[in-house]
């Protein structure tokens, strides 16, 4: 194995580089989670991470990834046969509705290219079409990890209430949170889906569920069979600082710090730094002479670019350039895009220079591996970071 010096640049959409500090917090000795300093923490950490999501309702803390995170959604607010509708925007949207007919829920998936986010208008015909209310819940990816885009979920939400459709509408923001503007309370949004790999800065292992008074109320006569997925004792027990089962303390320790650095930070800034770095990114690959993924302007991801290559170009084979010479993972494509686009993550704990150094290894690596690349997109990119 070759030696290497330096620091490896994890330049995929997560998880994401773990900030010191992070590592530090998390590096604290283990203490008895039916103590009174292990409620100290849980009260502070299940109340602090509240604003990230943009809510005063309960914020449900679990020790798995995202995908547990998918499932505790669906099976505290719906029955077996219920119909839910599902956007393909992208290879997690997909799989997210694989998970819901593996539950029992009858899915209508409304078709996607893999460049554009789930369609208002769309939602608003199908809303307008289900008379009889059959629709149960919408379930929307915010940031599709796998292409780049961004889903409007305001406009969803808006199309949801001038229908006057009781629908709840689930969200996915497992790579949005922390990173990108989003607004629980104020967007309606019945189910957050959130993970920790990504925009909170820590190792993947906790993943949340922010939940509305609606979707609590679902919850109530919801039919799905659930035991440790179910909200109710998690919620009963939090009220005391507490869990309903082994927490992953060390985990919540990091959070904690991570918290801390969000709220010095201060989101509005932290979503301003996400958004230029993204533009600066974008300015590369154009100046590259490339293409980005995303199609709509509105829907660019501040998190991460999906860079479409030429065909008759391997995406992966760039990867494997950039990863031997350079040290640099980059994002793989997924699904049908596998082998078509590479993905550059640009959240979490990220500066200027990160971001100059990890367009310099893809640009270096576009040309070694043989692909049109004008070596005039890491200036573009420059251009824009040195912008006041």
């Amino acid at each position: 194995m070759t030696l290497r010096t330096g620091r490896h640049f994890l330049q995929i959409p997560g998880p994401t580089n773990v900030p010191d500090q992070v590592l530090r917090a998390m590096a604290a000795p283990t203490i008895d989670h039916r103590g009174p300093e292990f409620a100290e923490l849980g009260l502070r950490v299940l109340q602090r991470v509240k604003p990230v999501f943009g809510t005063t309702n309960p914020v449900v803390i679990y020790p798995a990834s995202g995908t547990g995170a998918w499932e505790a959604a669906l099976v505290n607010t719906l029955s077996p046969g219920d119909r839910v509708l599902c956007f393909e925007t992208g290879h997690f949207a997909t799989l997210w509705q694989e998970m819901a007919r593996s539950l029992g829920l009858e899915v209508d998936f409304v078709p996607g290219d893999w460049r554009h986010g789930a369609d208002p208008a769309e939602l608003a015909r199908r809303l307008e079409a289900d008379t009889a209310h059959t629709l149960k819940a919408v379930c929307v990816v915010h940031n599709e990890t796998s292409t780049g885009v961004t889903s409007r979920i305001a406009e969803l939400r808006r199309a949801l209430d001038e229908s006057g459709h009781p629908a709840l509408l689930l969200v996915d923001t497992i790579s949005s949170l922390g990173s990108l503007d989003y607004r629980h309370d104020e967007w309606g949004v019945d189910v957050t889906v959130a993970g920790s790999q990504k925009g909170l800065m820590l190792p993947p292992g906790l993943s949340f569920n922010a939940v509305s008074d609606k979707a609590l109320a679902a919850a109530r006569t919801a039919r799905l069979p659930k035991s440790f997925w179910d909200w109710a004792p998690v919620i009963d027990a939090n009220r005391h600082g507490y869990f309903p089962y082994t927490p992953a303390t060390n985990l919540l320790y990091g959070l904690a710090e991570a918290l801390d650095m969000l709220d010095a930070e201060g989101l509005p800034t932290v979503y301003a730094r996400h958004a230029r770095h993204a533009a600066a990114t974008r300015a590369a690959v154009r100046g590259w002479g490339l293409e980005v993924l995303c199609a709509d302007e509105r829907e660019h991801s501040g998190s991460l670019t999906a860079v479409l290559m030429p065909e008759g170009h391997d995406a992966d084979k760039v990867r494997k350039v950039i990863l031997e010479r350079f040290d640099m993972s980059l994002g793989a494509g997924l699904g049908k895009l596998s082998g078509k686009v590479f993905r550059i993550g640009h959240l979490g704990h990220f500066n200027d220079l990160t971001l100059a150094g990890t367009l310099a290894g893809v640009q270096m690596g576009l040309e070694l591996a043989g692909a049109p690349a004008d070596p005039a997109g890491l200036g573009a990119a420059l251009d824009v970071l040195r912008a006041p």
